[in-house]
């Protein structure tokens, strides 16, 4: 009896111990030390196949610990001392479900069972987890075979290793269609691809693909979502937030609360999503309310931040709506200061604006990035724009419309091609185009970073070849377009340096620091120039504020000490002459 038993749980393989949705068959013991399953001779057979879906996390690795303290373990079993797992090392040949791989690869079950041990064994409770007593064996018959795998649990509960999911890509291979080319391999059946070998030093497979099982109670999965919350864990909150919701997709506080995680991971467009899909299942849930009127805040919409504050109840207050009209009054200041085109006020107001809760408002940030570049100051125009979260520009559009989006990515462009990233800007510009393309400021964008690309583009290969006249006067197209781009009046000062026209190259250095006073490689060029030039002192200057950016840049300190001592022997000379001309 024993025997035709452990042979059963042996044939069943490994994922039939807990396929049937996680259920374990009840176990008696029995003073002859024979036992009988509750389970059915049907339900047996249908173990063995279980129905298997697997979900892929979000590229978490969750803590382990974290997540085998909050399982929901069954009563400790006592196994009966005729059917506790043989102990034995398995050979080679044999695979984990104890069956033979003929020359085929087909599996032939083995008959070749060793000895069942006659004492009992009581399985500690820390064991019997989601699958601990499968857990267990895998990992004995890992230790076995010197496997150092990772395991993924399946929705089902099923637990099975990382290897073994052909249909996962391997690191080392490519997957191509239904088959996997495996590097310094022949090319074979994906199934049969087997896992590979990862060193010490790297992160294992299995890390970035653990799954929370099924069985978990979602409101656990709640808990500790809220605790990584607090604890500022804010990615891994968000993957416990989606494990609760995949389990129970009816439950408002779940959405609620992904809502919160992700306006703390700056993705405020969908936090509004996931707030209103709270809202729409319960319409009377105060919390959420409450906490999509504070993003509705956050992005600049004054009134349905004023309406969902009036709808939630005592989550809110009066400070709250005064808030609000804070914000409408100063934003009304900013359309009044860009009709004017008064931009230093817009830049005061735009700060005021964000200041008061609009911090995560699209277009406030953008009239505050086209008052600078109004203003020539580039580099705070840069800044203003690095401090917006970042949109997706289809979140946005399926937001904001269109006609908005595009007026977001022409400011965009714009900076961009300030800063010198003159792909992104035809990227941005492209995409803006297309939303809106019967706008002219968008075709007159469009147009001149294309032509400022392509200039900077055959100025460079000119430049390359040693063509310098020809490299500047290429520069010159560009700047033609853009007379301020300090990206050109560097390279053209570049070119102008090569040609030894110091004091033009000197002109064109200090024109493109007046917009980006942070450019480094400008500062460095003027500060060559004037030593050059022998203006010692102002190439000092240079070389003192570029060794406060990067004091460990081994060409400014060299050039700041040669810069040194040539003005002390100018000094020196200049001593001299005075002394003999009296």
């Amino acid at each position: 009896m024993a025997e035709s038993q452990v042979k059963k749980r042996w044939r069943c393989g490994l994922l039939g111990l807990v396929g049937r949705c996680g259920l374990r068959s009840k176990r008696s013991t029995a003073t002859n030390g024979s036992h009988k399953s509750t389970m059915s001779s049907s339900n047996a057979s249908t173990a063995c196949t279980p129905n298997i879906q697997f979900t892929k996390s979000p590229g978490i690795d969750l803590n382990a610990k974290k997540l085998q303290e909050h399982k929901v373990s069954p009563e400790p079993i006592q196994l009966p001392d005729q059917t506790q797992r043989p102990i034995s090392n398995p050979s080679p040949n044999k695979n984990p479900n104890n069956q033979h791989l003929d020359n085929n690869g087909n599996q032939q079950e083995s008959n070749n069972l060793e000895p069942v041990q006659q004492q009992a064994k009581k399985v500690p409770r820390e064991a019997i987890g989601l699958s601990g007593e499968l857990e267990s064996m895998i990992i004995d018959n890992q230790k076995a075979k010197g496997i150092n795998g990772s395991m993924v649990r399946a929705s089902s509960g099923n637990v099975m290793l990382f290897g073994n999911l052909g249909n996962l890509k391997q690191p080392g291979t490519t997957a191509v269609g239904n088959k996997t080319n495996v590097q310094n391999n022949e090319e074979r059946p994906t199934s049969l691809v087997a896992p590979t070998s990862v060193s010490d030093n790297q992160e294992q497979p299995g890390s970035l693909c653990r799954e929370v099982s099924t069985r978990m109670d979602p409101e656990t999965l709640k808990t500790m979502a809220n605790e990584d919350y607090k604890n500022g864990n804010y990615v891994e909150a968000l993957a416990l937030y989606d494990a609760a919701i995949a389990i129970d997709p009816k439950k408002a506080a779940y959405r609620s609360n992904k809502s919160a995680a992700l306006a703390a991971l700056g993705r405020i467009l969908e936090a509004v999503f996931e707030c209103k899909e709270a809202i729409r299942m319960e319409p009377h849930y105060h919390k959420a309310q409450h906490r999509l009127a504070y993003l509705y805040l956050r992005l600049g919409e004054v009134e349905n931040s004023i309406y969902h504050f009036k709808h939630s109840g005592p989550e809110a207050d009066q400070e709250d709506v005064l808030k609000a009209k804070t914000v409408q009054t100063l934003l009304n200041k900013c359309t009044e200061a860009k009709r004017l085109r008064d931009w230093n006020t817009l830049i005061k107001e735009t700060e005021n604006t964000i200041a008061s809760g609009a911090d995560a408002a699209p277009h406030v940030y953008a009239l505050q990035a086209e008052a600078f570049l109004k203003s020539l100051r580039h580099q705070e125009a840069d800044d203003a724009l690095s401090r917006c979260p970042v949109l997706d520009v289809e979140m946005s559009t399926k937001y904001y419309g269109p006609i908005s989006s595009a007026g977001f990515l022409v400011v965009w462009a714009q900076v961009h091609m300030s800063s010198g990233r003159f792909g992104e800007a035809v990227e941005a510009i492209q995409r803006a185009n297309k939303l809106d393309g019967n706008n002219r400021e968008v075709s007159m964008v469009l147009r001149r970073a294309q032509a400022v690309m392509a200039a900077r583009s055959k100025g460079n290969d000119y430049f390359k070849a040693g063509r310098f006249q020809e490299a500047s006067a290429a520069y010159g197209e560009g700047l033609d377009h853009d007379s301020r781009n300090s990206v050109l009046l560097c390279n053209r000062a570049a070119c102008l340096s090569k040609m030894s026209k110091f004091d033009r190259a000197v002109e064109d250095c200090t024109a493109a620091l007046t917009v980006r006073p942070l450019y480094t490689k400008a500062r460095l060029r003027r500060a060559d120039c004037n030593a050059k030039l022998g203006n010692w002192e102002s190439a000092i200057k240079d070389y003192e504020i570029l060794r406060k950016e990067t004091p460990e840049d081994e060409e400014v300190i060299r050039g700041l000490s040669e810069t040194k001592e040539q003005l002390v022997k100018c000094q020196g000379h200049r001593e001299m002459d005075q002394e003999v001309t009296d």
